[in-house]
C-alpha cells in the first residue's frame, strides 16, 4: 500500500471515529461502526490504532488545545463568556465537548477524558490564573465550560434575545469564579 493511500485510509478512520464518538459516545460506538463509516475493515483499524481505546485517545489528541480562549490578550472572563455563549447558541456541539460529554461516564476511558480535560484546559487555566486557589478557580470555570456540552446535549441550542446579554451575564459568572 502506498504511503498516500495508507494516510488517506488512516484519515478516513479518524474522521469516522471523531464523528461517531461525538454523536454516540465511546461505549455505544463499535469498531464495526467505525469501519463501515470509514469504508475500511476492522483488522485495518486495529493495525493502525491497536484498539478502540487507542483510537479514541488519538481522536482526542487531534482535537488540539482549548480553542485560543486561554491565550494572553483580552480579559479572560470575557473570552470564556463569549466561548460559552457561542457554544450555547450553536446549531451543533463542539466536537470535543460532545465527545467528552457523551463518553465521560465510560470506565474504560475515564483516565483519557480526565487527562484531556486536565491538559487542554484545567492546567493551562490554572497556570494563567496563578495565585491562591488557582486550581480551584480553574476547576470551577472548567466545569462551567464542560457543563455547556451536557446542557446542549439535553436541551439543544439556547436562543437568547441577544448574544451580548448572555455574554454580559456569563462574564459576571466567570469574573466571580476566576477572581
Amino acid at each position: 500500500m502506498e504511503p498516500r493511500s495508507r494516510e488517506g485510509t488512516r484519515r478516513r478512520i479518524l474522521d469516522a471515529a471523531r464523528h461517531l464518538f461525538a454523536t454516540h459516545g465511546y461505549d455505544e460506538v463499535t469498531m464495526r461502526m467505525i469501519a463501515a463509516e470509514a469504508s475500511a475493515n476492522v483488522a485495518l483499524i486495529n493495525r493502525y490504532f491497536g484498539s478502540k481505546r487507542e483510537l479514541f485517545a488519538e481522536v482526542l489528541a487531534l482535537q488540539g488545545r482549548f480553542p485560543g480562549v486561554l491565550d494572553e490578550g483580552e480579559e479572560l472572563a470575557v473570552r470564556l463568556a463569549e466561548y460559552v455563549a457561542d457554544r450555547l447558541g450553536a446549531e451543533s456541539d463542539s466536537p470535543v465537548l460532545a465527545t467528552l460529554a457523551r463518553s465521560a461516564a465510560s470506565p474504560e476511558i475515564r483516565a483519557l477524558t480526565q487527562d484531556r480535560i486536565r491538559t487542554a484546559m484545567l492546567e493551562p487555566l490554572t497556570a494563567r490564573l496563578g495565585g491562591a486557589d488557582a486550581e480551584l478557580r480553574a476547576a470551577i470555570a472548567t466545569s462551567i465550560v464542560i457543563g455547556v456540552g451536557q446542557f446542549r446535549q439535553i436541551f439543544g441550542p439556547v436562543t437568547p434575545a441577544t448574544r451580548e446579554h448572555v455574554v454580559e451575564r456569563l462574564t459576571a459568572v466567570f469574573r466571580a469564579c476566576l477572581g
